[in-house]
């Protein structure tokens, strides 16, 4: 048997927090509903797809959210329960293939071309993936299948909701070129506005805009980018089914970050979000990394590594923030941070080597402690704790 033509598949949940909450309580199937913030200067985090037809967005203040809907429930974020569903749907497609790379709790790229012995087509395997979450955890998932992993995450986004869309291999163009060119990945409103003024509304302009042209506009290394994509290309692998090397946080910003302090602040987001992840599978790690990427798309790394192997926060930080030292950003604009630790351990030989540091020790451990009990977001540094009138500014994700 030939091996599957379009072996990437992209999972995708439908609303995901909207529909945990709608297991929990049935009431709210069919209504209106947000996840977010109640009281104060709360965002939604997820809307329904009913919500969502009186222009109800991710990252929409509740109150704004509220006027547009004025039916609409706005249901308090459940943070451990939102993990656990997570985990089964996770084992479930793992049980198909051991490919896997979770991109957040949501969603993931599959490679199922080792299944071309056991399934006649890909749209059975997706198919099948599809009705195992809706029969095991009972919420719907859409997904996209293509030949790589860019053209998979566009067809999983246009199959929503709870659909399946694929576009086969030699197929790609005819798909890409007719939609908007903010759909490629890394065009943010920047960008955008930059491409527009050259007259390139959708892909397909882009595609047919000479590279000389696109990279005095928006630098060699994004037009490049943004060029491969166009045409369909994409040949990054799905990476999974080996254990973690390094457990790491990124995000993209929708506006690019002007200043140090916003740099610091983000950088130390980062750093709590590992140092819970890695409480969380009782690991720790020598080597700490920090990535950046300019506004121009240049991209740089710096690490270091310590003798002994860090878990917690503070430790994370103190390294990180020598490296936004070494990254030289000074006046430049970032587009991205990304906070890894690598050379992993585990945590036991780490405990035993930390004499001397029983308060942060302690401190560690009652902070592990409250996330384990109400969720990751539970608890935080303070200086990136949400500030009046200085709002997350990382790129949403609808559920």
């Amino acid at each position: 048997m030939t091996r599957f033509a379009e072996p990437i598949l992209h999972v995708d949940m439908d609303s995901f927090f909207v529909e945990v909450e709608r297991l929990d309580h049935p009431e709210l199937i069919g209504k209106p509903v947000a996840v977010g913030g109640t009281e104060g200067r709360g965002v939604v985090a997820s809307a329904s797809y009913e919500a969502r037809s009186f222009g109800v967005r991710s990252a929409m203040p509740v109150g704004e959210a509220r006027r547009r809907c004025p039916d609409l429930v706005v249901v308090n974020t459940s943070h451990g329960r939102y993990g656990a569903v997570s985990a089964e749907i996770f084992e479930i497609m793992r049980s198909f293939t051991p490919l896997v790379e979770g991109i957040s709790i949501d969603e993931a790229f599959l490679d199922v071309s080792g299944l071309r012995l056991h399934y006649s087509s890909v749209e059975q395997i997706g198919a099948e993936i599809r009705v195992a979450i809706r029969n095991r955890v009972g919420i719907p998932a859409s997904v996209g299948i293509a030949a790589n992993k860019f053209v998979a995450k566009l067809a999983s986004k246009h199959a929503k909701p709870d659909g399946m869309l694929l576009i086969g291999a030699g197929t790609e163009l005819d798909f890409l070129h007719p939609l908007p060119i903010g759909e490629l990945w890394g065009v943010g409103e920047a960008t955008e506005k930059s491409l527009g003024a050259l007259g390139i509304r959708t892909i397909g302009d882009l595609a047919e805009t000479p590279p000389a042209l696109l990279e005095h506009r928006i630098g060699k290394a994004a037009a490049q980018h943004f060029g491969g994509l166009a045409m369909g290309r994409d040949p990054r692998f799905v990476e999974g089914g080996t254990p973690a090397r390094s457990i790491s946080s990124e995000a993209t910003f929708t506006r690019d970050l002007a200043d140090r302090d916003a740099v610091e602040r983000e950088t130390l987001r980062m750093c709590d979000q590992v140092a819970a992840r890695l409480a969380k599978a009782r690991v720790a790690g020598h080597t700490v990394t920090l990535k950046v990427r300019f506004s121009d798309f240049t991209t740089i790394s710096r690490s270091s590594r310590r003798a002994m192997p860090i878990i917690h926060t503070t430790e994370i930080w103190e390294t990180a923030r020598t490296l936004i030292d070494r990254a030289a950003i000074g006046a430049r604009s970032v587009r991205l941070l990304g906070v890894a630790v690598s050379d992993l351990v585990d945590v036991e030989g780490t405990r035993q080597m930390v004499l001397g540091r029983e308060q942060i020790e302690a401190a560690a451990e009652a902070v592990d402690e409250v996330r384990d009990r109400f969720g990751a977001g539970a608890v935080m540094p303070a200086r990136v704790a949400p500030r009046p009138r200085d709002p997350d500014r990382r790129l949403p994700r609808t559920p």
